[in-house]
């Protein structure tokens, strides 16, 4: 009997707020729900995040939005949500649909999210840890 599947070494790279409730809430349904085990997750309190936040020009201290960078691509806001639902595989790529909306409908709303996620769904004292058999795909 085999173990997991190791994630890839070039996929996508979900850069999320460690603290938010909500966003630590969607790393673990990623994690869950990620059967290609495609994506990898970095928070943006760690090493590995701050640096991308940084290098795209975003303050890891006051983030401004979750951020999906593969290869030399990022999303950010509505569109990175988007991207991780449809890399989620059936029935999650559905979400994608969502797209016909244009972004300058849906940028709003998620930022109004963003900006009181704290206030919405609580922060957290300390960082989510994951699961044993889901490390690896923490950077």
């Amino acid at each position: 009997m085999s173990g997991p599947t190791p994630p890839p070494s070039d996929g996508p790279i979900i850069v999320f707020d460690a603290l938010c409730v909500l966003c630590s809430a969607n790393a673990q349904f990623v994690l869950r729900h990620d059967k290609a085990r495609r994506f990898r997750l970095a928070s943006m309190q760690g090493d590995v995040g701050a640096s991308i936040y940084r290098r795209l020009g975003i303050n890891p201290d006051n983030p401004e939005s979750l951020v999906v960078v593969d290869g030399d691509t990022a999303l950010r806001d509505s569109d990175a949500v988007l991207s991780i639902y449809a890399g989620l595989g059936w029935p999650w790529r559905l979400m994608a649909v969502l797209r016909v909306v244009p972004r300058a409908l849906r940028d709003p709303v998620y930022r109004m999210i963003a900006r009181n996620r704290y206030r919405l769904f609580g922060r957290r004292e300390t960082c989510w840890l994951p699961s044993p058999a889901d490390r690896e795909r923490i950077l």
